[in-house]
Parts: C-alpha cells; structure tokens; sequence
C-alpha cells in the first residue's frame, strides 16, 4: 500500500440517488499548499511527509484524487434564519471517508472546489481569507476540547475569486465525523418522505451503532443527537464562542461544530452579544444559542416523527420529552462546566445563583470573559472595573467561602481552574491580522504563529503575551461576514 495510507470508503454515496449527485472538481492552473496540517494528517493515518510541495497541491485543490475517491455533492435543505430552503453542496465536495488506524471513519470534503449542480447560480469557489479562518477557529476549539470540524489543508488556487475586492481564491479540505445535518432529514421529510428510515438508518449505523439493537431506535437517536448537541453549545457557552449562523443546515448529527463563517469569541461580556453582520435581529446572539439549538432540534424530531411511533400522538409525546431532556442536561452541563470554571469539585444547591451572580458583575463591569475567569484562575491581572466593585468583593468572599465548604485551599482551587480557563482564544483582531498578511502579502509566519499558540490555550508564553490581549477601543464592535 502507498506509503500515505489512503483508506477512503464510500458508505454515504451508497444511499439512494437523491442524497447526492456525483461532481468533479474545478480545474485550477497553479495550485500552492498555504497551510498542511500535520498532526491531522497524523490522527487520520495519513504520512504524506515525502510527497512533493506540487503533489500536494494537486491533492488538496482536487487536481488529482486519492486513491479511492468518489467526489459526490451532497443534498440538504435547512431554515436560515428562520426560513426553509432547498440547499445542497453548492462548493463542496465530499471525497469519501476515511478509515483511521483506530478503525473511525472521518469524512474527506473539500470546500470550495467549484460548482455542482445545488450551487444556486454561485461560483462554488472560497476566498483564502474565510478558508484559513476556518482552519484557525476550528483548531482553536479542538484544543479548547470542544468537538468540531478541522481542516486538513488549504490550497490556494492562483486565481481570484468574484468577490469584493477579488481576493485569492482558495480550496479547503475539511475533516468531519460526517457532514449529516437537521437538514439532510428535513430535506429527506421534505421531498423524499418514503427514504428518511433509509437515511436515519444510516446515521445510526455511522454515529450510534449501540442503539441498532434498541426497541425503538430512531427515538433513541434523536435523544442521542439531542443529547450531544446539548453538551456540544454548553461547550460554547463556556468560552464566549459564538457561532453566527446557527442555521438546521449547520447543526451536525455528529455533535460537532461546523461552518466557521461569521463566527467569533467573545470579549467584553454582553449575553446580548452578535458579531454576524447579516444577523440583525440578533436570532444567533450569544444567549439565544441554547434556545436556537433546541428549536433545530424540534425540526430534526418533526422529519422523524412517522418513525417515533405508529401514532401522531405519542410520537409528538416522545418527541416532546427527548427535547424537554435537551434543555435539562445543556443547563446540567452549563452549570458543572462554571462549576469547574471557579474552580468547584462538588454541587450545593447555591451554586446557580453565585454563578449568576458573577455574570451580572461580569456585564456590569463590561468585563472581558476569557481575561475575567483567567485572573480568577491566578489572583492576577483582575479587570479594574471589577477590582474597584464592593458587590463583587461580597461576591468572592461567598466564592472563598464556597470553597473552603468542600475542603479545597484557593491555591489548590486555582491551580485546577488554570487547566480549563484558557489564557488565549482566537480574539477576533489577531485572527484578522494573521488573514490579512496570508491573503495581501503572502506572509504565512504570522498565522503559523498564531496556530502554535492557539494550540496550548491554558499555556502563554511572555514572548506571546499580546494574544492574550483584548482588542483596542478602536476595533471594538467588530464584526464578521460569511465569506461566501
């Protein structure tokens, strides 16, 4: 077998015709490899360390296929922002899946690779900037923890793309536990209603093969998908991540985090926070993400609701308690993730209302969220607003005291905080600087950089200090677009 050890299958392109339909890549004279990631690459069984810098370029912007390959473009629908819309791959194209050595299959796509036939009179091209944003965040969050889509590689075309400003044009290959979203089964509910046992069978066997054998296993899968979503955005809550366009269409079965558009981290506290500059009414804002999700959810449970039960009735009932079960453990995984945040090893009836105390001292004080909970975590660098407020003094003498409850020193207390309260994230401005010298001059060092640091997040070293640093007044109200 060749020494980069593809073991693509194929197990999605063997549903019915109307899940996908097969496409090819576009042709690009002179791809360039911008950013290869190795330790990916690793994790996937993949050695490609002797294959020449023009090979991998060809590889990565579709030139020439992996062994095994099967490009297809896959079909969805989903709400944006509320409203339904046929959808579909219009820039990506799945390749097929890999096999690891640990015997996990991992979706291969790429993004942004040309037309197909769902690209709805676009290009199907990407711009460079919005591909290495992906790669970025999404290996920002990884090693926050938090599942999500990674991004293998980056290719720049060598031809621009129709946007403002006709900036570089590039291809992404991305990394998934599949690319099945609430919208694969609203679309197959939608128009196929006869194929969603066919496409739920499916999932189950790719995410939750456990549950083949249960006595009602497309309800056991809504539970499980339900289940993981809860723990995936009490993930996000606990970093200030805002994901911006939380559309049915971006909602992965797998629990994992996907479509890096208008995404940010959040600085200065504010529950109402929005970066998306198409999200006017704020529908995706920082505290609606856990309401958003459940109502995403009630739209995967409406495509399966003829396979819940054999009666409309109890198939709602069920339906209704899986997503009542959602919002009790997202709150359940919320509050023990504070709880570690403030460095608390056992649960007290209390612990709700001193969290929630906190908060309101953290927007009071428009206090920067990761830099707040990370001077906690050492006794060093507390924002002045807050240092100066008597209500947040009585505030951590309850903390104090809390802690010495259950036996635990404020050092020892700290000293497990600092594992899970990042010194760094992805801050909005860093991430905009390391694009702009990538896409306007060529200049990767300041997002190898940026990569190195936001791999070690609880880890900062002085040299590095400035990635930890807010955004200056003048870029405050930052905000995002899609990229598309």
């Amino acid at each position: 077998m060749p020494r980069s050890m593809w073991r693509l299958e194929s197990s999605y392109a063997q549903l019915p015709d109307a899940f996908h339909e097969r496409a090819t890549p576009a042709v690009f004279r002179a791809p360039r490899v911008v950013a290869f990631n190795e330790p990916l690459a690793g994790e996937l069984g993949l050695d490609l360390a002797g294959e020449s810098k023009e090979r991998m370029a060809r590889l990565f912007s579709g030139q020439e296929l992996p062994p095994g390959a099967k490009p297809i473009a896959q079909a969805y629908a989903g709400h944006q922002f509320g409203h339904f819309a046929m959808l579909g791959d219009g820039r990506a194209l799945l390749l097929g899946e890999q096999r690891t050595p640990e015997g996990r299959l991992f979706d291969i796509a790429f993004k942004g690779s040309g037309e197909t036939s769902y690209s709805r009179r676009g290009d199907g091209r990407a711009a460079l900037g919005p591909m290495l944003r992906e790669l970025i965040v999404g290996e920002a969050m990884h090693a926050l923890g938090i599942p999500t889509t990674r991004a293998l590689a980056v290719v720049a075309t060598g031809e621009p793309v129709m946007r403002e400003g006709m900036p570089p044009g590039a291809v992404l290959t991305r990394v998934a536990s599949s690319h099945l979203r609430v919208g694969t089964f609203q679309y197959a509910a939608a128009w196929h209603g006869h194929l969603v046992r066919a496409l739920c069978d499916y999932a189950i066997a790719r995410h939750d093969p456990e549950l083949l054998d249960a006595p009602r296993p497309h309800l056991a899968f809504l539970r499980a998908v339900c289940l993981r979503q809860a723990r995936l955005v009490a993930r996000w809550q606990l970093v200030g991540f805002i994901h911006g366009v939380m559309n049915t269409d971006n909602t992965s079965i797998s629990g994992e985090t996907i479509d890096y558009g208008p995404c940010a981290f959040m600085d200065a506290y504010d529950p109402d926070t929005v970066f998306s500059s198409i999200d006017q009414a704020g529908r995706y804002r920082y505290s609606h993400q856990p309401a958003i999700a459940q109502w995403n959810l009630a739209r995967l449970a409406e495509a399966l609701l003829p396979l819940l039960a054999t009666k409309e009735a109890e198939a709602i009932e069920a339906a209704h308690a899986v997503l009542e079960e959602y919002r009790v453990v997202h709150e359940r995984e919320w509050l023990a993730g504070m709880r570690a945040k403030l460095g608390l090893g056992s649960v007290e009836e209390g612990d709700r209302a001193l969290v929630d105390d906190l908060l309101a001292r953290l927007h009071a004080a428009k206090a920067d969220w990761t830099l707040a909970f990370r001077a906690l975590s050492t006794g060093e660098g507390l924002p002045l607003a807050l240092s100066v407020d008597p209500a947040f003094d009585a505030w951590s003498a309850r903390w104090q005291a809390r802690l010495a409850r259950e036996g635990r020193d404020l050092a020892g207390a700290r000293a497990a905080m600092r594992s899970v309260n990042p010194a760094v994230i992805a801050r909005n401005h860093r991430v905009e600087e390391a694009l702009y010298a990538a896409e306007r001059r060529n200049d990767l060092g300041p997002l190898h950089e940026l990569l190195a640091v936001l791999r070690s997040p609880c880890e900062l070293a002085p040299e590095h200090a400035r990635y930890a640093e807010p955004p200056p007044p003048s870029l405050r109200g930052y905000q995002t677009f899609c990229g598309t």
